[in-house]
C-alpha cells in the first residue's frame, strides 16, 4: 500500500507595525495555503502555522491580530513589550515556529504568498538553506526613495563583494527551520538579520517573484533606512574595517616611493628637491603606520562584536549540507 509523503510543514513570520488594515486580507490569502497541496514540481506542502509578531506600532494592529487568532486555528500572536523593530520582530516570530521550513514576509500586501510554492521547489530542487525573493519589477516606492535604495546596493557590492551580497537581500525569505530557529537563539542585539543568515548558511538562492502595490505607505522614513543601512555594514564583518588597514599600506608604500625618488634625485641625478617632498614623504610614512595601527585593533574589535552579537562558531544540522553540482 502506497502511503501518501507527510507534507512539508511551513511557517510563516510576519513582523507587525501597521498593519490594521493589510493583516485581514492577506490572511486570508495565507489561508488558501493551509490546505495540504502540491507545488509546480510537485511537492506537498501546506502552511502549517501563522506568526504576527506584534511590534507595537501607532494603529490597532493589536485588536486585528486578536481577531485573526480567534477566526483561524493556525495563527499564532506574539506580543513584543515596545517597538523593535523588524529584525528583532522578525527573530522573535523564527524563535517560536516549529516548520520544516520558515517564511518571512512583511504585513503590507507587497509580498505574494503564491509565490512560496516556487520558492519551495528551487529550495529542494538545489539543496539550498536560504531562499530570497528576487523582484523582477521596480518596488512600488517614489523615485527618490529607489534611487537611494539602488546606491545603497552598489555600496554594499563594493564593500562587501562576494556571490551573495547585501544588494540581493530581501525580506521576503524561505529559511531552513533548523537555520531559522538556531540563529534566533544565538543573534544578539543590533544584528542585520541577514549577515547572521550567511553567519551559518552558504547554500543561497535567488527566486524571481513580482511585487504587487502596497495597501499603504511604507513605514520607514529615509532616517530609519539610513540607520538599517548602517546596522548592516556594522555587522557585515570585518571586510570594511579591513579597508583601513589597506589604506594605511598604500600610504606607507606612497612614503617608501617618495623616499626613494628622493634619494635619486638628490645624490645620482642630481635634480634639485623641493622641501615638501621630505614633508610629504614623512607625513605619508607616519600616516600609515597609525592606519596600520587602527586597522590591526579593528581586527580585534570586529572580533569583539562578533563575540557580544552571538556569532556561533559552529552550527549542528540534522542533514548533510549538498555540495554545489
Amino acid at each position: 500500500m502506497n502511503l501518501m509523503p507527510s507534507p512539508i510543514r511551513v511557517s510563516i513570520v510576519i513582523p507587525v507595525y501597521k498593519g490594521e488594515k493589510s493583516l485581514p486580507s492577506l490572511l486570508g490569502e495565507i489561508a488558501q495555503l493551509h490546505q495540504v497541496q502540491t507545488t509546480p514540481s510537485g511537492n506537498i506542502f501546506e502552511v502549517s502555522e501563522v506568526i504576527l509578531v506584534h511590534d507595537c506600532g501607532p494603529d490597532h494592529s493589536d485588536v486585528v491580530i486578536e481577531q485573526l487568532v480567534e477566526r483561524y486555528d493556525f495563527v499564532r500572536s506574539i506580543w513584543l513589550s515596545r517597538n523593535y523593530g523588524q529584525h528583532p520582530a522578525t527573530l522573535a516570530g523564527m524563535a517560536s515556529c516549529t516548520g520544516d521550513w520558515v517564511v518571512t514576509m512583511d504585513e503590507d500586501r507587497q509580498q505574494n504568498p503564491q509565490d512560496i510554492a516556487p520558492m519551495l521547489d528551487l529550495a529542494i530542487k538545489d539543496s539550498l538553506q536560504i531562499v530570497y525573493a528576487k523582484p523582477m519589477n521596480a518596488p512600488p516606492h517614489g523615485l527618490v526613495r529607489n534611487m537611494l535604495s539602488a546606491t545603497a546596493k552598489k555600496i554594499a557590492l563594493t564593500l562587501f563583494g562576494g556571490s551573495h551580497t547585501p544588494g540581493s537581500f530581501n525580506s521576503f525569505r524561505l529559511i531552513d527551520g533548523e537555520i531559522a530557529r538556531i540563529l534566533a537563539a544565538y543573534c544578539g542585539d543590533g544584528v542585520y538579520l541577514d549577515m547572521g543568515l550567511f553567519w551559518v548558511a552558504t547554500r543561497i538562492g535567488y527566486c524571481n517573484v513580482l511585487l504587487r502595490q502596497e495597501d499603504r505607505q511604507s513605514s520607514y522614513s529615509m532616517g530609519m533606512l539610513l540607520a538599517h543601512f548602517w546596522r548592516m555594514v556594522l555587522t557585515s564583518g570585518t571586510r570594511p574595517l579591513r579597508l583601513i588597514a589597506i589604506a594605511g599600506v598604500l600610504s606607507f608604500m606612497l612614503a617608501i616611493l617618495l623616499i626613494v625618488y628622493a634619494l635619486y634625485g638628490k645624490y645620482i641625478s642630481s635634480t634639485p628637491i623641493q622641501g615638501w617632498t621630505s614633508l610629504l614623504a614623512i607625513t605619508a610614512f607616519f600616516s600609515g603606520l597609525i592606519m596600520i595601527s587602527i586597522g590591526v585593533v579593528a581586527e580585534y574589535l570586529a572580533l569583539s562584536m562578533g563575540i557580544a552579537m552571538g556569532k556561533p562558531l559552529y552550527m549542528i544540522s540534522s542533514k548533510p549540507v549538498r555540495p554545489i553540482r
